[in-house]
Protein backbone atom coordinates (compact mmCIF):
# COMPACT_ATOMS: atom_id res chain seq x y z
CA UNK A 1 0.00 0.00 0.00
CA UNK A 2 1.07 3.56 -0.95
CA UNK A 3 2.01 5.99 1.89
CA UNK A 4 2.24 9.58 0.97
CA UNK A 5 3.95 12.27 3.11
CA UNK A 6 3.19 15.77 3.14
CA UNK A 7 3.04 19.12 5.09
CA UNK A 8 -0.21 21.63 6.58
CA UNK A 9 0.29 24.70 8.04
CA UNK A 10 3.25 23.71 9.75
CA UNK A 11 1.93 19.94 10.99
CA UNK A 12 3.25 16.85 8.57
CA UNK A 13 0.55 14.03 7.85
CA UNK A 14 0.70 11.10 6.04
CA UNK A 15 -1.81 9.92 3.58
CA UNK A 16 -3.14 6.13 2.67
CA UNK A 17 -5.88 4.68 1.12
CA UNK A 18 -8.51 3.41 3.75
CA UNK A 19 -8.71 -0.63 4.05
CA UNK A 20 -12.58 -0.37 3.79
CA UNK A 21 -14.19 -1.31 0.36
CA UNK A 22 -17.88 0.56 -0.40
CA UNK A 23 -20.34 -0.50 -3.07
CA UNK A 24 -18.62 3.09 -5.68
CA UNK A 25 -15.07 1.21 -4.76
CA UNK A 26 -13.45 1.80 -8.66
CA UNK A 27 -15.32 5.20 -8.31
CA UNK A 28 -14.50 6.72 -5.00
CA UNK A 29 -12.22 5.89 -2.62
CA UNK A 30 -11.19 7.32 0.97
CA UNK A 31 -8.29 8.85 1.77
CA UNK A 32 -6.86 8.49 5.64
CA UNK A 33 -4.60 10.82 6.85
CA UNK A 34 -2.82 10.96 10.06
CA UNK A 35 -0.23 12.78 12.09
CA UNK A 36 0.71 12.27 15.88
CA UNK A 37 -0.11 15.19 18.18
CA UNK A 38 2.10 17.08 20.79
CA UNK A 39 0.90 14.14 23.48
CA UNK A 40 1.70 11.13 21.29
CA UNK A 41 -2.16 10.52 20.12
CA UNK A 42 -3.07 9.66 16.88
CA UNK A 43 -4.72 12.36 14.52
CA UNK A 44 -6.51 11.06 11.78
CA UNK A 45 -9.14 12.62 9.31
CA UNK A 46 -10.61 10.92 5.77
CA UNK A 47 -11.29 12.54 2.63
CA UNK A 48 -13.16 11.04 -0.20
CA UNK A 49 -11.86 11.42 -3.79
CA UNK A 50 -12.99 9.81 -7.11
CA UNK A 51 -9.83 8.92 -9.11
CA UNK A 52 -9.99 10.65 -13.16
CA UNK A 53 -6.98 8.42 -14.06
CA UNK A 54 -6.03 5.12 -12.61
CA UNK A 55 -8.30 3.11 -11.16
CA UNK A 56 -6.26 0.84 -8.80
CA UNK A 57 -6.03 2.58 -5.78
CA UNK A 58 -2.72 2.66 -4.89
CA UNK A 59 -1.68 4.47 -8.09
CA UNK A 60 -4.50 6.66 -7.68
CA UNK A 61 -3.49 7.95 -4.43
CA UNK A 62 0.06 8.59 -6.43
CA UNK A 63 -1.20 10.38 -9.15
CA UNK A 64 -2.86 12.86 -7.08
CA UNK A 65 -0.19 16.23 -7.08
CA UNK A 66 1.01 17.69 -3.95
CA UNK A 67 -1.56 20.49 -4.22
CA UNK A 68 -4.06 18.54 -4.64
CA UNK A 69 -3.33 16.27 -1.70
CA UNK A 70 -4.10 19.31 0.42
CA UNK A 71 -6.91 20.38 -1.27
CA UNK A 72 -8.50 16.80 -0.21
CA UNK A 73 -6.75 17.40 3.38
CA UNK A 74 -8.56 20.85 3.47
CA UNK A 75 -11.89 18.85 2.67
CA UNK A 76 -11.04 15.58 5.30
CA UNK A 77 -13.32 15.19 8.08
CA UNK A 78 -12.66 13.92 12.05
CA UNK A 79 -12.45 10.38 12.29
CA UNK A 80 -15.14 10.23 14.98
CA UNK A 81 -17.61 11.26 11.77
CA UNK A 82 -16.28 8.66 9.35
CA UNK A 83 -17.17 5.02 9.30
CA UNK A 84 -14.35 4.13 7.73
CA UNK A 85 -12.42 4.83 10.76
CA UNK A 86 -15.37 3.16 12.44
CA UNK A 87 -16.88 6.89 14.20
CA UNK A 88 -13.44 6.72 16.61
CA UNK A 89 -13.75 8.56 19.35
CA UNK A 90 -10.79 10.43 21.19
Amino acid sequence: MIERTMTVDGATWTASISGRVTLYDKDELSVVFARRDEHGKVVRRVSRFSPLGAKRRSEALAELSDAEMITLFRQSQPDWTSPELDYARG
